[in-house]
């Protein structure tokens, strides 16, 4: 099985370059960061209210 060459990768990142541009690349990636950050975010805010809600009924 024959694997991706550095220099192989380098071709494509410059094809992808040159048909966006740098801008839009760069709101892309800003734009997946943030989308990544909301998805955490949720993530741990619904772990914590799984652990808490048991405790809750616990208690009735």
């Amino acid at each position: 099985m024959m694997g991706i060459s550095i220099w192989q990768l380098l071709i494509i990142l410059l094809i992808v370059v040159m048909l966006f541009g740098t801008k839009r690349l760069r709101g892309l990636g800003s734009d997946l960061g943030s989308a990544i950050a909301g998805f955490r975010k949720s993530v741990s805010e619904g772990e914590s209210t799984a652990q808490v809600e048991p405790v809750k009924s616990e208690l009735k």
